[in-house]
């Protein structure tokens, strides 16, 4: 399963052997995994003009997918469950493999805004394993689906002194052998075991009472077992490869899940970014007007139709808006670093990244009205479209095939068997004996070409048949196997129903929030306006005398506060509609994000600055 990549050849990938002897050496050689790549994709440079990084929100996406750390651990993650599932149809058990899902990063400062969804991060092994542990088997053992073929040679040489000469005839037996032996043995996934082995010896003696001197003897033997009880069936013996293609699926899920996680937090970032932005645009409004007030005061003075008090209130008030000011520009700053790491595989280690100002491109909007659907219909899409339900019905899925398996661990344990052997004796006579060559058996006077011959004839067969019956007398173990199984299926049924009544919650809450979040702003919006024709007012009342410089100061300030209110107001309502998609599973939709372009790394979009850009930048 290889990945490509922005980048040219991905990382996340597992590269076959390579030399040896091809087929036959591959098995047994290690497979390349690539080292991490830490280089950001292109488009991170392109975006970069005169120090300055422009950035709209498809960009921020974009590089999101193809320069995230957290989506890039991801990527591992089917690959991973692949590679288990390999590992399940070797007959090994499945293992816990693969990280959670990790929580999105989050701007410098949340105040007035709302980023309250019920998503959960899910924890490390999102899928179902074989039991209660790492590699640990329930129910029936699966064997290996490997065949596997051995070999074993033995050179031997023995010089027995004897006590008793009619035997052997010689007080001194010498006996040199040569034993070869093969075997091949094969597992099946309905509940069978075979081994067909074969192995022969030479002798050499120095015996006048073995008729045939050297002799090889020997056989083929095929040995069946079949389980007819416990361990019968392709439905458990195959139940971990099954359960392992399962949590492929969830594998994808989750690494969806990651890119909407991450997607929806950077692109909060990014409005947060533009809301700082346009509080410090604020600020600087308020300073320039207390600054103006302070310089009008000091005239004033001069000229004595002011008390010189009113200019050291003017100029408290210009360093009050100078620490506002301060304060904006600095969390504008760090919410830059917050987000450049975020889009960045080595963060700010790069000069070019570090030391670039991010322009946003894009401007808060808001439609004239939220066209959103009956909350029925919504709470509908939303069990169709979010992961966390599709992930947690796959789980429930598998943990029923655990326990059909367990199930078959209550049954005693029946086989059946048979075996099928040809023997062999061939050799040459024994001049030693004293018998002539035609008192021999013709059959056995050969070498070792008459001796297969033998085997493959079936000169000298022998057969065996039966069966072995085992039963466990209280069987408590596997009976509190199957009970605990089944207790975890049902708290997992419940699981799935809170997770199911958590989304209606979630998406109620969701449309609340973005109707809430229209509200707050068309409130800001009024506020900022009548603070706005207070603060004229009044300033032409201070020019006629009418009113003091304390008033106009109080209304500068009311202002300010009018104008940020107004600015996290946008902000609340970019984040109500951010979370409302989390919450009806259309994250990726709304953004047209392909999850198999994410998965490679590489988005298809191009990324093109505007002819023109915003006023004052280069």
């Amino acid at each position: 399963m290889i990945y490509s990549s922005a980048f040219g050849q991905s990382a996340v990938r597992i590269e076959p052997p390579s030399g040896g002897l091809g087929w036959l050496t591959r098995p047994y050689q290690q497979r390349y995994i690539p080292p991490i790549n830490l280089n950001n994709s292109s488009r991170l440079a392109s975006l970069i003009r005169g120090g300055n990084l422009y950035l709209t929100a498809k960009d921020v996406i974009a590089l999101a997918l193809e320069n995230n750390l957290d989506i890039e651990i991801q990527r591992y993650g089917p690959l991973l469950a692949k590679e288990n599932t390999q590992r399940a149809k070797g007959g090994g058990p499945l293992r816990t493999v693969g990280v959670g899902v990790a929580a999105g990063p989050q701007s410098v400062s949340l105040t007035g805004v709302n980023l309250t969804t019920s998503t959960t991060v899910s924890a490390a092994g999102a899928g179902v394993s074989s039991g209660g542990g790492i590699i640990t088997q329930l129910g029936p053992t699966i064997p290996s689906f490997d065949p596997q073929i051995s070999f074993y040679t033995n050179f031997g040489h023995q010089t027995i002194p004897e006590s008793n000469t009619f035997l052997t005839g010689t007080s001194e037996f010498i006996l040199n052998t040569r034993t070869v032996q093969a075997q091949y043995a094969q597992n099946f996934d309905w509940g069978m075991s075979a081994q067909l082995s074969y192995y022969s010896t030479h002798y050499n003696v120095n015996s006048f009472n073995y008729f045939l001197n050297p002799y090889d003897s020997g056989a083929l033997d095929l040995y069946v077992t079949q389980n007819l009880l416990q361990g019968f069936g392709r439905a458990v013996n195959d139940r971990n490869i099954t359960i392992g293609k399962n949590n492929e699926k969830v594998a994808m899920l989750q690494f969806e899940q990651q890119v909407i996680t991450t997607v929806s937090a950077v692109l909060n970032l990014y409005w947060d970014l533009v809301s700082f932005e346009e509080n410090v645009r604020a600020k600087k409004d308020e300073l320039a007007t207390a600054q103006q007030l302070y310089e009008d005061n000091k005239k004033q003075v001069q000229i004595g139709t002011l008390a010189p008090i009113e200019v050291t209130r003017a100029e408290a008030q210009v360093y009050s808006s100078q620490q506002d000011l301060l304060v904006a520009e600095t969390n504008l700053s760090q919410q830059e670093v917050v987000l450049k790491n975020a889009l960045s595989r080595n963060g700010v280690m790069s000069p070019l990244l570090r030391e670039a100002h991010i322009v946003p491109l894009d401007r808060f909007s808001i439609p004239p009205k939220d066209e959103l659907k009956p909350l029925n219909e919504l709470v509908q899409e939303a069990l169709n479209n979010r992961v966390e339900i599709k992930q947690a019905r796959i789980n429930l899925e598998s943990t029923k095939i655990n326990l059909n398996g367990i199930k078959n661990s209550l049954k005693p344990s029946l086989q059946v068997f048979a075996e099928l052997t040809n023997n062999g004796l061939s050799g040459q006579p024994n001049p030693l004996a004293g018998l002539p060559p035609s008192e021999v058996p013709s059959i056995l006077q050969g070498g070792y070409g008459n001796f297969l011959g033998q085997i493959f004839r079936r000169n000298y067969p022998s057969y065996s048949a039966g069966l072995s019956l085992s039963i466990p007398l209280r069987n408590r173990t596997n009976q509190a196997d199957y009970a605990i199984n089944a207790l975890e299926l049902r708290q997992n049924e419940l699981q799935l129903q809170k997770a199911i009544n958590q989304i209606r919650v979630d998406v109620q809450n969701a449309v609340v929030g973005v109707q809430q979040a229209r509200a707050q702003y068309d409130s800001a919006v009024k506020a900022r306006i009548l603070q706005q024709q207070t603060l004229d007012a009044d300033k032409k009342r201070y020019a006629l005398g009418a009113t003091t410089v304390f008033q106009v100061v109080q209304d500068e300030q009311a202002l300010a506060a009018a104008q940020t209110a107004e600015v996290e107001a946008l902000a609340n309502y970019t984040h109500a509609r951010i979370a409302f998609d989390q919450a009806i599973g259309t994250t990726l939709e709304v953004n047209h994000i392909n999850i198999h372009e994410a998965l490679e790394g590489r988005v298809s979009r191009p990324s093109i600055l505007p002819s023109t850009l915003p006023q004052g930048v280069e």
